[in-house]
């Protein structure tokens, strides 16, 4: 019997976040708070392209997959808390499907 997955807090993953953004978005993230809106704080800088190299840092950082037919992008990539709580999401599920395994 293998132990159960543990999923990081919100905090430590809210901060990760911010660790993979680090490389497509650099220093512009910096003043950015968890809760605004990327397109609004960061203007041209988060458009198509570095959003895409966004989910990529993201699905790298944590192993998680973004389904771009069943996810919601737009949504849950538009901020840092989103992006937090879809990581969480995905975690948590598939800590689940380990631990029924």
């Amino acid at each position: 019997m293998t132990a159960p997955t543990t999923v990081p807090d919100e905090r430590q993953i809210r901060d990760g976040v911010r660790e993979a953004l680090a490389v497509p978005l650099g220093d512009a993230l910096a003043g950015v708070a968890d809760d605004a809106e990327l397109t609004t704080a960061l203007g041209e800088r988060y458009d198509s392209l570095t959003a895409m190299e966004c989910v990529t840092a993201v699905e790298t950082r944590f192993g998680v997959e973004v389904d771009f037919v069943a996810d919601d992008v737009r949504h849950w990539f538009s901020s840092i808390s989103r992006m937090a709580r879809f990581v969480r999401e995905r975690l948590e599920d598939g800590a689940v499907l380990d631990g029924g395994a």
